[in-house]
């Protein structure tokens, strides 16, 4: 595969964290997910009340949508 910025092998933190993500995804199974994503969701929890994620919510169903007309 090609490097975007052929800077002597080197990679971009993009490249980088690609590569790992897909390391990671043939290495865990769903469970493994949705572990994480409870300990991160009760860690976040601890930190911020209904109004955070009802903001966030907001602001993601927003782009959804703005993704959506531009398709």
């Amino acid at each position: 595969m090609a490097n975007k910025n052929d800077n002597k092998g080197t990679m971009t933190m993009e490249e980088v964290g690609r590569k790992g993500g897909e390391a990671t995804s043939r290495t865990h199974d769903k469970e493994f997910y949705q572990e994480i994503g409870r300990k991160g969701g009760e860690a976040t929890s601890e930190s911020h009340d209904k109004e955070f994620y009802q903001e966030i919510g907001k602001k993601g169903g927003k782009a959804r949508a703005e993704q959506r007309d531009n398709d």
